[in-house]
């Protein structure tokens, strides 16, 4: 297909943008096969490029012969073009509307994007499994690396290869994913050096209805367990969920056949309760009666924050489990792919100082969300504008991301990157010209080749001078482990996300700036300070050598 068989109308001048605390731009809009792009004519600097991709929704209103068309973004932002004459607005609205919605991965923009920059580090080899197993082993040997799954055939959800207990072989593996929804076993996703207990996940057990029981998967949770020690399953449905599943063939572990473990039922919502909350909420922010009783009575019954707290608890009692009580655990709810990985990943930043630092991150991004199979390609497809019907999305990431935001706010010493990352994840996720979150598993990636045909994100943010804004200037290493609060009063809105269209952010940037500017100013003052320290000895210890005789 040839994306100018799309576009009707491929240029018109004289179009008028309107932003958000931004001024009017009169200028050319051009529409080309992955960008709408608008060149001011007073200012040749002044440049819109928007992605199609990153088009949520479009809405079309007339006067006259002139034509507005409002375009309602991925990442939140509603922006405004006056076009003159209704068929130019007509042609240009349905020409966006065809553009954004390509069905075909690969006619989007991440097979056509050339960098503009060099590529020292190819993101696709930074973290392959072997390299983060190696500091597991460097711990333990109780641990080995299976290819069981290498041609996909046993887990199409999972990657090529997996952490799994030495002493279970690969025939036992096989049997067991017969036993786990979509073929999910149970892998490792998280290895407690402090106390050597771990935590894998799972999709749920298809015990079903008549009580179905697999000694394998017993005999592979069982061989994480320390002798006279138990473990915790954490199942991230209700138990009314959960037993509603066995119905239809799923379930969870019966107590007679893992007497060592100890079965927790955590409520997180399902997908598209959670895109109903997203809805809600943006619908919120955007609600501009300014009537505080509106606004609060809006935010409440978004659950957006309910969402965060649930998460955010289920994650510190698998952390607590691990941590405090000594205890390794087993994270599921249905299939292993959404609110699981919340919790593996959120736990993680809890206990391990590594997970809040820049490059480890990325590794747990790469790790827990992209090989372990989280469908990005479906969940990330529309945002909280699109008039679509839901089907599969949803905005779980997303919710990750405000996750570690609320951790990162309670803790603003002990990550190394700031909320700017976070905020570029989130948009990445949506729309990129990076290849890194298309598909959704290590099986799509590789039938897509986009190692081969796509740029790396992590090539580009791991650049020495890209990855300097993403620093957080109040980062001093902590090896401990980090308890967020998760109390009502403790959580807050992410403003940066969900109203950064809506309100200026100068007050706050001035604050940022000045901040920098008196930490760099101490730095140079203690700079001094170490030197005149130095002096000062040096000059002592001349005293003491004049005055010996």
């Amino acid at each position: 297909m040839e994306f100018a068989e799309l576009i009707k109308t491929p240029r018109v001048d004289n179009v008028v943008l309107h932003r958000p605390f931004m001024p009017r731009v009169e200028g050319t809009l051009c529409l080309t096969g992955h960008h709408l792009i608008l060149s001011s004519r007073q200012d040749s600097n002044e440049e819109l490029w928007l992605l199609h991709s990153n088009i949520d929704s479009i809405e079309k209103r007339f006067v006259g012969s002139l034509g507005t068309v409002i375009v309602k973004c991925k990442d939140l932002r509603i922006i405004q073009l006056d076009i003159p004459g209704m068929e130019e607005c007509l042609n240009i609205a349905s020409s966006i509307e065809a553009l954004s919605t390509l069905d075909s991965v690969t006619l989007m923009y991440p097979f056509f994007y050339r960098p503009m920059f060099e590529v020292i580090e190819d993101g696709w080899n930074t973290f392959l499994p072997e390299q983060s197993f190696k500091q597991i082993e460097s711990s333990t040997d109780e641990w080995r690396l299976s290819y069981v799954n290498k041609d996909f055939s046993v887990c199409p959800s999972y990657p090529p290869v997996l952490a799994v207990p030495k002493s279970i072989d690969d025939e036992t593996i096989r049997k067991v994913a017969t036993f786990r929804h979509a073929g999910r076993f149970p892998v490792l996703s998280y290895y407690h050096k402090k106390n050597g207990m771990v935590m894998m996940r799972s999709g749920q057990p298809l015990t079903g209805s008549n009580g179905r029981r697999c000694k394998e998967d017993e005999q592979l949770i069982n061989a994480t367990l320390r002798a006279g020690k138990r473990g915790y399953i954490i199942d991230t449905r209700s138990i009314n969920v959960a037993q509603q599943a066995k119905a239809r063939g799923g379930g969870f572990e019966v107590e007679a056949h893992y007497p060592q473990w100890r079965r927790i039922h955590k409520t997180i919502e399902r997908s598209n309760i959670l895109q109903e909350s997203l809805i809600k909420l943006v619908e919120a922010c955007n609600d501009q009666s300014h009537n505080m009783d509106r606004w609060l009575s809006k935010l409440e019954a978004s659950n957006w924050l309910t969402n965060i707290k649930e998460i955010l608890t289920t994650a510190c009692l698998a952390a607590q489990c691990i941590d405090r009580e000594g205890a390794s655990v087993l994270v599921h709810g249905t299939e292993g792919t959404d609110s699981t990985l919340q919790v593996t990943s959120l736990a993680q930043i809890i206990l391990d100082p590594t997970s809040r630092t820049i490059r480890g991150f990325e590794s747990l991004v790469e790790r827990e969300w992209l090989q372990a199979g989280h469908p990005f390609q479906q969940r990330c497809s529309q945002s909280a504008y699109s008039n679509s019907k839901t089907r599969w999305e949803a905005p779980v990431f997303l919710l990750f991301l405000d996750c570690v935001w609320q951790i990162l706010r309670q803790f603003p010493c002990s990550f190394q990157f700031n909320e700017h990352f976070l905020i570029l994840l989130f948009e990445h996720a949506y729309a990129s010209q990076f290849g890194t979150f298309l598909g959704n598993n290590a099986f799509e990636r590789r039938k897509l080749k986009l190692p081969q045909k796509t740029v790396s994100l992590w090539s580009w943010v791991n650049r020495p001078q890209d990855t300097e804004r993403f620093l957080n200037p109040l980062f001093e290493a902590n090896s401990l482990v980090i308890w967020p609060s998760v109390s009502p009063q403790s959580l807050l809105l992410w403003e940066g996300v969900f109203l950064r269209w809506n309100r200026s952010s100068k007050c706050l940037d001035e604050a940022y700036d000045e901040m920098i500017h008196i930490i760099e100013h101490n730095k140079e003052l203690q700079s001094k300070v170490n030197t005149l320290r130095r002096q000062l000895a040096e000059l002592e210890t001349e005293d003491v050598q004049l005055e010996t005789p």
